[in-house]
């Protein structure tokens, strides 16, 4: 395995028109998870990603589990819960202000999982392991997981990669904070939005954040920057990267998850930090030029074809 995640998935139903959810009646079925559409960024960049988690045993968790089979992600570690059901949500769609997004996850199977769900011989082999902010969040055992899986991941030999991917509808900003903060020490990359990394360290300036960050022990800081690309803090020094140029954003949620697996990708193909993140950028754009979590990311014959029409145009 290259990579290895681990992270709830829900099914996600989103409004086919715009306006409140009281008054919708249609809607379309995706999925939506952010360590899952990473495992689906690398699968479909070419490379072998696998997802550790929960679902519930019923039609929903198996809707999901199949989805990601079908997209390449080995899902042989997917435990389905047959006493806890698999998490929903509900989105709206808005042209004008912020889209609202109704969870009902509350006692969702993944928030059951714990250490003794972890298979250590699943990590030998494995190059990265990847896990966000998210999981410490739903409940006890789930940061005790995510504890667990660094451990027996860096014993396994693979490099930790961590998105803060804060969500302060499910903790407040205090304790979200110290928790995170006592996780970073832990991973070797770490990859927050720029509201993320002020968050974590009181610093309003990227590049302070990015340094304070760092300071706490990992090797490698790498801040989205949305519109303005991403920013990294390395032993290299700091290195700025500009956003792929992007006409209109259609649906801004998976743009992280992509630029973690375009990054990582890169990685794996022994590119350089700069390399790594410009194909970050490209992937995270791609994820923004259309609606959903995952159906803009790209494969890896787009991404060259991407490049190639960009080298052409300049």
């Amino acid at each position: 395995m290259d990579v290895i995640t681990l992270g709830e998935m829900m099914v996600m139903f989103v409004a086919t028109e715009a306006g409140p959810l009281r008054g919708i009646e249609l809607f379309r079925k995706h999925v939506a998870g952010s360590e899952a559409n990473v495992a689906i960024g690398l699968a479909r960049l070419g490379h072998r990603a696998g997802w550790i988690s929960r679902l519930g045993d019923d039609e929903f968790g198996l809707y999901i589990r199949n989805f990601l089979r079908g997209e390449g992600v080995d899902v042989s570690q997917v435990i389905l819960d047959p006493e806890h059901p698999t998490g929903v949500a509900f989105k709206e769609r808005r042209e004008l202000g912020a889209r609202k997004v109704i969870y009902y996850r509350r006692g969702s199977a993944a928030s059951f999982l714990s250490p003794s769900d972890l298979n250590p011989s699943y990590f030998v082999g494995a190059r990265y392991f990847h896990v966000s902010g998210i999981n410490p969040a739903l409940s006890p055992s789930c940061h005790e997981t995510v504890l667990a899986a660094i451990e027996i991941a860096h014993q396994a030999g693979a490099l930790v990669s961590f998105d803060p991917n804060v969500r302060l509808r499910l903790w407040d900003a205090e304790t979200c904070r110290t928790t995170l903060r006592g996780i970073l020490p832990r991973c070797d990359i770490v990859l927050p939005g720029a509201d993320e990394a002020e968050l974590l360290t009181g610093e309003s300036d990227p590049e302070r954040a990015a340094r304070a960050i760092r300071a706490l022990g990992p090797r490698l800081v790498l801040v989205k920057l949305g519109a303005q690309g991403s920013l990294g803090v390395s032993d290299d020094g700091i290195i700025r990267v500009p956003a792929f140029p992007l006409e209109r954003v259609v649906d801004p949620v998976g743009a992280g998850d992509g630029f973690a697996a375009g990054f990582l990708s890169g990685q794996l193909r022994g590119w350089s930090i700069a390399e790594s993140m410009r194909l970050g950028n490209l992937v995270g754009a791609c994820a923004m030029s259309v609606s959903g979590d995952v159906e803009g990311l790209p494969t890896w014959d787009e991404v060259q074809a991407l490049q190639s029409s960009r080298d052409v145009a300049r």
